[in-house]
């Protein structure tokens, strides 16, 4: 593609500088992460209109959450390879139009097998956005200016949630769930016509072999260990998860033996090497274990125990995404001037705090400490990805931003559906899994005593939550040595 004239600095690694078209390609990756965002909470509002209007069982409606994330972990690292292959942007162009595709089948969908089937297209497409807007920022970007540039980008991720939820609501409410997948058509395909103008090839590509035994042995893996621990949190432990555990951790030791014998591998097992590559990454894993879950275990604490709708559950949650949207540009710039080490640590820390905020919830608590912990959580969530964000992009040499990129969203979506398991299991040790699970999907409420232990359980799982994100703020504090060396190769 024919580069546009450049203004500004030239960027490192042989990137172009600041072109002047950058702010609109920005916008385009922007809107890619916040329609992705979107979707990852205006769905949860849905399943009781989902599950009725389609008649989905309740052990299978979770599925139209988990299936999304799920091909988006699978999917990530390969995806970012192809990035790296035959063209970030081109990737990134084409989970648009698969993502749109996978929306417009989603409302047309007709039972329980058509919209979780759906679900998994939509998040195919959802995967080349997530893993190539990483990369196509680091080409559009030099060092010293990503970090503000992926401030942004979170901006587009709590716009997206602020609108799941809200838009959500209102659709789910006074028109049809169906609209929440339409609406994703029309963004969708501005986007992408204006991504086909605005965006452009910077980064170098090479002829190389796919590596077909690489992806499919740790695509394998991957789905069997989070098969076994989603499956977890409606089921009790039996051979069938224990064959699938045990299947999937042979099978990524086969895939890294593989790698580590192929001369064009997937997945350069070489950049752990790279000294804060891998506690960024590691950071990122534990800060999704930890929190996703959050979002899950508040709502079920309001439609259960407080007896809240969806929507109204959902809204005292809009004020910390809101503040978090702000907050994630000055993180940004914070990392860009002093380092990723310190914005990140720090908003790991007060992640931790919003998280004890959470587990002192009780069915009398005033609705007011939902809001403060909200807050509180959007702010250190904002502080944390930029700068997480900008040290895995830093560390990695240009020729595998793709594969970088790819491998952040892997760590971190990992994260996300283990957090799910976890905390399932966690806060259901009081009343059954059948009973939790309907309190997620808002089709029942809890009073009394059974609202007391519901919320016993609930504290434990933000307890354990407090565990791991601390593990996070740790991984995130070892690799300041890492990170100060590089800096200093970088000038």
């Amino acid at each position: 593609m024919k580069s546009e004239p450049t203004t500004g600095r030239p960027g490192a690694g042989g990137q172009p500088g600041i072109t002047s078209h950058t702010g609109l390609a920005m916008v385009v990756v922007m809107t890619g992460v916040l329609i992705t965002a979107v979707d990852t909470t205006i769905v949860v509002l849905a399943l009781p209109e989902i599950e009725r209007g389609l008649h989905v069982a309740l052990s299978s409606v979770i599925w139209i959450v988990i299936g999304y994330l799920l091909v988006i972990t699978l999917l990530a690292t390969q995806v970012g390879r192809l990035g790296d292959m035959f063209g970030r942007v081109r990737m990134y162009e084409m989970g648009f139009l698969v993502f749109i595709l996978g929306s417009l089948a989603c409302a047309l969908a007709w039972d329980e097998s058509a919209i979780i089937g759906f679900r998994i297209l939509q998040g195919i497409g959802g995967a080349f956005v997530s893993a190539n807007s990483g990369a196509v920022i680091a080409d559009l970007y030099p060092p010293q200016r990503r970090g503000r540039a992926y401030g942004y980008n979170a901006v587009g991720w709590s716009l997206g949630a602020v609108l799941g939820i809200v838009v959500g609501g209102l659709i789910v409410t006074y028109i049809s769930w169906r609209w929440i997948f339409w609406i994703n058509v029309p963004i969708g395909a501005a986007a992408l016509i204006l991504a086909t103008r605005v965006l452009h090839e910077h980064g170098e590509r090479a002829r190389r072999h796919f590596d077909l035994l690489g992806m499919v042995t740790l695509g394998l893996g991957l789905f069997g260990v989070l098969w076994a621990m989603t499956t977890l949190a409606t089921a009790t432990f039996d051979a069938s998860v224990a064959g699938y555990l045990i299947g999937g951790v042979v099978l990524i030791g086969v895939f890294v033996l593989v790698e580590l014998r192929q001369d064009e591998p997937m997945l350069h097992l070489s950049l752990f090497k790279i000294p804060m590559l891998a506690p960024s990454l590691l950071a990122a894993l534990f800060q999704g274990l930890a929190n996703f879950a959050v979002l899950f275990l508040v709502i079920m604490y309001l439609q259960g125990p407080r007896g809240l709708s969806p929507i109204h559950a959902s809204l005292l949650l809009v004020p910390g995404y809101v503040v978090g949207s702000g907050v994630g540009p000055f993180a940004g710039r914070m990392a860009d001037r002093f380092g990723p080490v310190l914005p990140a640590t720090v908003g790991l820390g007060i992640q931790v705090i919003a998280l004890f905020f959470y587990a002192q919830l009780s069915p009398e608590s005033g609705l007011w400490l939902v809001v403060v912990a909200s807050v509180v959580n959007g702010v250190g969530a904002s502080a944390f990805f930029p700068a997480n964000n900008s040290a895995v992009m830093k560390a990695s040499p240009p020729e595998v931003f793709g594969i970088s990129s790819g491998m952040l969203r892997t760590f971190a979506n990992i994260g996300m559906v283990f957090s799910f398991s976890v905390a399932i299991l966690v806060a259901s040790r009081s009343i059954s899994k059948h009973l939790a699970f309907a309190i997620f999907v808002g089709t029942t409420s809890l009073h009394g005593h059974l609202a007391s232990a519901f919320t016993t359980g609930l504290h434990a799982a933000f307890y354990a939550s407090m565990g791991f994100m601390a593990l996070a703020a740790v991984l995130s504090a070892t690799r300041g040595q890492g990170v100060r060396g590089l800096s200093a190769k970088s000038r």
